[in-house]
């Protein structure tokens, strides 16, 4: 009995040891050569989309080191069977997006033309030159305002700051007046009622005012109430008269200064009132009354008159077009009454000239017609950094040209003029012309 159980204990040990060579013969022949049996199917299908990315990726983008970094890349995924799928295709998506970003940083090309207008850039704007390598730009990390502090929403504005636009455009009293149109006759009728809470501007507490009315643009005719002594609410009860056809009263307007006299030295201005489109503001076949805020004012606001012209912008050429239509109502220069208007252009980018160009010369005229173009070549990503500067010149053939006023247009300009180049930059290769108000320098 004993010797059968040893046979049999040696048997099963046997048994046992044959079982771990088959096993082991076995994972040698099937499991190590991984890379020539798919034994996943989770792994093949990865292969196969990192052969097909590879592939189309060389095709487009015929880079040959953007290539062998893929190469590389597909390798190492081949070699090291210890890399999980998640970290494959995060390997996979980092390689597009980096591919993505290298096809983007190309530097486009620039027209000739253009090359006169950059060569001023690197000297008169400090602009850097843009990082074409490969390297993969950092993404900065997107921090959120949950549950952090505004200091900017806790301060209080001053009570004594006020907004320098609200000072001055604060008034100075009210005046009362009455317009009526004579069109027997073609005589405007404007009629000088009173005043209210005017600014004391003697020492003892009152102003000694009066009023000039004119009729713009015409400022060679003027009218003039009486003077009234020591008083803040007077009382002045005058007419005045002035000439003008019923066809220019649309473009003509009531211009109110009002001053405090001062016998020994110059008389104080205490504020304006400048009345458009008299059609709307009364009813002229009737004497309409009519109260006016006197806005502040230091000096005597002088209409300079107007210019019309037009913008065209052609994105694919680059070429940007003003044309200089007509001016009407130019300041009078000359003794004759009468001016040599031209109009100067100039290019402006970071608060420096950089080309300029000039119309014709319009002899003994207040309203020029030139319909002259003036063309400069920019290139699309300069327009956010480049202005015009429209001048309108008096030509002197004695002496130096003196100037009768400017306008702006551009995106750093204010008002009417920025809103002209942001609509020429919403309808390219369209003319788009508007009126403009001329200003001193």
């Amino acid at each position: 009995e004993l010797s059968v159980s040893l046979l049999v204990l040696v048997v099963v040990v046997c048994g046992l040891a044959l079982v771990a060579v088959f096993l082991f013969l076995f994972w040698k022949l099937c499991w190590v050569p991984w890379r020539n049996k798919a034994i996943s199917p989770n792994l093949a299908v990865l292969q196969s989309e990192a052969d097909y990315s590879k592939e189309s990726m060389a095709d487009k983008l015929k880079d040959t080191g953007t290539i062998s970094f893929l190469e590389a890349a597909v390798k190492i995924s081949h070699t090291s069977p210890d890399i999980p799928a998640e970290v494959q295709l995060s390997m996979k998506d980092h390689i597009m997006r980096r591919t993505r970003i290298q096809r983007q940083t190309t530097e486009p090309a620039s027209s000739t033309r253009h090359i006169s207008f950059k060569r001023h850039l690197p000297r008169q704007m400090h602009v850097s030159s843009v990082d074409y390598g490969t390297d993969v730009p950092a993404v900065a990390e997107q921090s959120t305002s949950i549950g952090r502090i505004k200091p900017e929403l806790y301060k209080q504005k001053s009570v004594d700051s006020e907004d320098p636009k609200k000072e001055a455009a604060k008034t100075c009293g009210k005046i009362n007046f009455t317009l009526k149109y004579d069109y027997e006759n073609e005589t405007l009728t404007v009629r000088i009622l009173r005043a209210f809470d005017l600014p004391a501007k003697d020492f003892c507490g009152s102003s000694d005012p009066y009023v000039k009315i004119y009729l713009l643009p015409d400022r060679k005719r003027k009218f003039q109430t009486r003077v009234h002594r020591k008083t803040l609410n007077p009382t002045f009860d005058e007419s005045f008269h002035f000439p003008v056809p019923h066809e220019e009263l649309a473009s003509r307007k009531l211009h109110l200064s009002v001053f405090d006299f001062d016998r020994f030295s110059r008389h104080d201005m205490i504020g304006e009132v400048i009345l458009e489109n008299l059609f709307e503001a009364s009813d002229l076949s009737r004497e309409t009354t009519i109260w006016k805020d006197i806005q502040y004012a230091t000096t005597e606001s002088v209409d300079l008159g107007e210019i019309m012209f037009s913008l065209c912008y052609l994105p694919t050429a680059g070429r940007l077009t003003l044309t200089v239509i007509k001016c009407r109502n130019l300041k009078a220069m000359d003794i004759t009454g009468y001016s040599d208007p031209y109009v100067k252009v100039s290019l402006l980018c970071d608060g420096r000239r950089l080309k300029k160009k000039k119309t014709s010369i319009k002899k003994n005229t207040l309203n020029p017609t030139y319909n002259e173009a003036i063309i400069f070549d920019i290139p699309p990503e300069n327009m956010d950094q480049v202005s015009l500067l429209i001048s309108v010149m008096d030509y002197d053939r004695v002496g130096h040209n003196e100037v009768i006023g400017v306008c702006r247009t551009g995106v750093a300009a204010e008002g009417l003029g920025r809103d002209h180049w942001n609509e020429m930059l919403a309808y390219p290769r369209k003319p788009i012309a508007h009126w403009h108000p001329l200003v001193e320098v």
